[in-house]
């Protein structure tokens, strides 16, 4: 191992964090990305630590006399109880567990016990994703080594060098026909596909001799090629898993980690079907969960899908028998194989590319403090970024409640069902964050306002009795601090950045809302909800003063009528106005009422030149969370659908189009009833049938399902009987509805049941917008049918 001379600094991005106990203390080990190149810094001597009310200590003593490394040490903090507490230092982590268990089990409550070493040697650094590293670097290896260097926090945005790779298999049992990679980097790209077997003629593939050298070649590329981040569509669960499972087989060791090392498995639910794996000093970052976090919709997430939507090109092989199509080219033409399998690595990299996916993952990264390849995980996000705040202020965290008072969610307005001219949306910006600023929402605030040491003039009210600090909260300040990162990343067009702070900012509530949670506390969530009620009722009856009629509201959202506008431009003067009025309206209540500055900001969001607010189906009681308009588009009117057939996917494609052919024909005030009789007679002589299918994932395994088996189900269930790969848990099903019931689609049997899809995919769609202009699906069509 080579020796620096000289201390240097680097600045670095957090790949991946590690523990382990040791005879001389926790040793921590983080591998970062520099500008220099890979980086491992190491820290030694470390300890795990919890905290314990100071008034518990004499009853703990007994249990940590076991401990005989244990260290109790005064520290200046304090409980949400206002109780004194000291700090418990362990040399290892099995033995702060260990002795917290005992704890937990005598009636003690130890605080913060669950917070690993290396999470909390970062957080109390403020060392969120990227930091500044400061010691004598060794090389080792092909890397650089960090021994007890100087941590601080720093703000770095990485260059990562990142590898797309992709497997195909047989379809049955452990067989491997090639794997392919993609690797980009400011050196530009590499390609190559390691295939089993001769035959293919490019000058990117490797032939190998068995699975095994297929294996081994990958992992060289892979440690030859040193990247930061291996990507891929389902690459955990089922590419990197496959070549784990495969590797156990063969007795080798799946060696995708920096310096060859292996990875460690994580099972995220009882039935083993989802995992995660960190490999020391490299990332696995699956495409699908990256999108799915950052809030991307597609009616399906398969790479032929995605990929067509965003890139306007798919895979070289699609459909139902595309497994005995790969097996086919494997064993005639290699060729073939090898560019459809480095196709699918392309595409992956251009998807990421399109996106800026992997800059969101950073973003969020950066501001959380969280592994990037750590999806969802809003409770430790919010664990990162408080609690290091909390213990500046004086103050441990407690844990979590065994309180399950649920509150409110939000609150929904009763809607006026019918065909309107000018509705306008006025929409409160961020209002859960901005009642949060305003009135003080706040764990630390709620434990100071109601233990009874300040008087009331100093506190603000909430719900269920709740009182909040107005002095020494945290997290109105935290939101303003992101909501002003925010502000500065849309001003700088940083739109992935934007995007990682607005999922952050919102999360907040439904963290405080989670039992889950350490800070949970009904007073907490409710203090927000219930200010959620009051602000949109008041704002209802205040528009209503004004003359002007809400038929629907929703969480942070009014609909309001402009009956008395003749012209879109008369609608539009009508909601700035309003936008003016409402936002001087709150300052001044919220002044008046609880001496506080309001934050809320109310939004003109969107003009509907015609607006339909339909019936719950069956009744004349209007929806909610469903509707429709037109609104204005750059290039001309567009037709807008909210929680209705055509933005749902398990309905059909017939369903779907019918309805935004009729819902525009209606509101553009065109002749409507010939299309309706001509779409039912068009089904019924069979020339829809391509539009026929349904499409529905399966939530359970499918011997789960005992009662009530849905559609889907049957489909499925028929799989295997006729020749069809059998869908799992997860997975999508394509079946159509035929005289004989639901049959999957790429093998059904039985003739088309044109009647079910008159009935059941029309007449719903028709029936929801036509009793608003006098008529019925079957008033129509009856007499049409009847002639077939």
């Amino acid at each position: 191992m080579g020796r620096s001379l000289t201390v240097q600094t680097f600045k670095g991005f957090l790949l991946t964090r590690n523990w382990r106990d040791t005879s001389h203390g926790v040793e921590l080990e983080f591998w970062f990305t520099t500008g220099q190149g890979p980086l491992c810094a190491v820290v030694r001597g470390e300890h795990s630590v919890f905290f314990l009310v100071e008034d518990e200590l004499g009853r703990a003593r007994e249990i940590l006399a076991v401990e005989t490394t244990v260290k109790i040490k005064p520290v200046s903090l304090r409980s949400f109880s206002m109780a004194p507490v000291v700090g418990l230092y362990f040399n290892s982590y099995r033995q702060a567990r260990r002795a917290a268990d005992e704890l937990r089990a005598r009636g003690l409550d130890p605080l913060e016990a669950d917070i690993n070493p290396a999470d909390r040697f970062l957080m109390e650094r403020f060392v969120a994703g990227s930091a500044v590293l400061r010691g004598e670097p060794r090389r080792r290896g092909r890397h650089l080594m960090l021994e007890n260097p100087v941590i601080k926090a720093t703000q770095y945005r990485p260059t990562l060098k990142v590898v797309s790779f992709d497997i195909e298999t047989a379809m049955e049992g452990l067989q491997l026909y090639c794997i392919a990679v993609h690797g980009t980097s400011i050196d530009g790209e590499a390609r190559q596909v390691f295939m089993l077997g001769e035959g293919a003629q490019q000058a990117f593939v490797r032939s190998c001799a068995n699975q095994g050298e297929v294996l081994q070649a990958f992992l060289d590329w892979v440690a030859d090629y040193d990247p930061d981040v291996l990507i891929g569509w389902n690459v955990v669960n089922f590419d990197t898993w496959y070549l784990q499972r495969l590797a156990d087989q063969l007795g080798r060791r799946l060696l995708l980690g920096r310096e060859r090392r292996p990875g460690h498995w994580r099972e995220l639910d009882d039935d083993g079907d989802r995992r995660t794996v960190q490999f020391p000093g490299r990332v696995v970052l699956d495409g699908i969960e990256l999108l799915r976090a950052a809030f991307y919709r597609f009616e399906s997430f398969s790479l032929e899908n995605v990929s067509r939507q965003l890139l306007g090109t798919g895979k070289l092989l699609h459909g139902s028998d595309r497994g005995g199509e790969i097996t086919r080219q494997f064993l005639q033409d290699k060729t073939s194989l090898a560019r459809y399998n480095l196709k699918d690595c392309e595409l992956v990299s251009e998807i990421f590319a399109t996106t800026a996916i992997l800059d969101f993952a950073v973003a969020r990264s950066v501001m959380t403090g969280l592994n990037i390849d750590r999806m969802g995980a809003s409770v430790a996000s919010f664990d990162n970024l408080y609690l290091p705040r909390l213990h500046r202020q004086g103050y441990v965290a407690p844990n979590a409640s065994s309180e399950q008072i649920a509150s409110p969610g939000g609150f929904v307005l009763d809607s006026m069902p019918g065909i309107y001219d000018h509705v306008l949306v006025l929409d409160f910006k961020s209002l859960y964050p901005s009642i949060i600023r305003t009135f003080f929402i706040d764990p630390l605030g709620l434990a100071l306002g109601v233990c009874g040491e300040l008087a009331q003039p100093q506190t603000v009210p909430g719900f269920l009795e709740a009182r909040f600090a107005r002095r020494g909260h945290i997290l109105p300040e935290l939101i303003q601090q992101l909501w002003q990162q925010r502000d500065a990343a849309k001003e700088s067009r940083d739109e992935p950045l934007s995007q990682a702070i607005k999922i952050i900012m919102n999360s907040f509530y439904g963290v405080l809302g989670t039992p889950g949670c350490r800070f949970f506390d009904a007073r907490l969530a409710s203090s927000i909800t219930r200010r959620g009620h009051e602000i949109l009722g008041r704002t209802r009856d205040y528009i209503e003063k004004a003359g002007h009629r809400v038929i629907y509201g929703d969480t942070d959202s009014v609909f309001v009528w402009i009956h008395d506008a003749s012209s879109d431009a008369e609608a539009i003067a009508a909601g700035q106005q309003l936008q003016r009025d409402l936002n001087a309206w709150w300052c001044q209540v919220i002044r008046q009422e609880f001496d506080l500055e309001s934050v809320l900001e109310v939004e003109f969001e969107t003009h509907y030149k015609r607006f339909l607010m339909p019936t719950v189906r069956g009744s004349d009681k209007g929806s909610k969370k469903r509707y429709a308009g037109v609104v204005a588009g750059a290039d001309g009117d567009k037709l807008v659908f909210k929680g209705l057939e055509n933005v749902r996917t398990d309905w059909t494609r017939l369903a779907r189009a019918f309805q935004e052919e009729l819902y525009r024909r209606i509101f553009a005030q065109e002749p409507f009833e010939h299309y309706v009789k001509e779409q039912a007679a068009s089904v019924l002589e069979g020339r829809c049938d391509a539009q026929l299918i349904y499409r529905k994932r399966l939530r359970r395994k499918l011997d789960e399902y005992q009662r009530n088996v849905p559609p889907h189900v049957q489909a499925a269930r028929l799989c295997e009987e006729r020749g069809l790969p059998v869908p799992s848990r997860g997975s999508w099903v394509e079946y159509v509805i035929t005289t004989s019931g639901a049959e999957p689609v790429s093998a059904a049997l039985a003739p088309l049941d044109y009647q079910h899809y008159v009935d059941r995919q029309l007449e719903p769609v028709a029936d929801g917008i036509l009793g608003f202009v006098g008529t019925s699906f079957r008033t129509l069509v009856d007499k049409q049918i009847d002639l077939f």
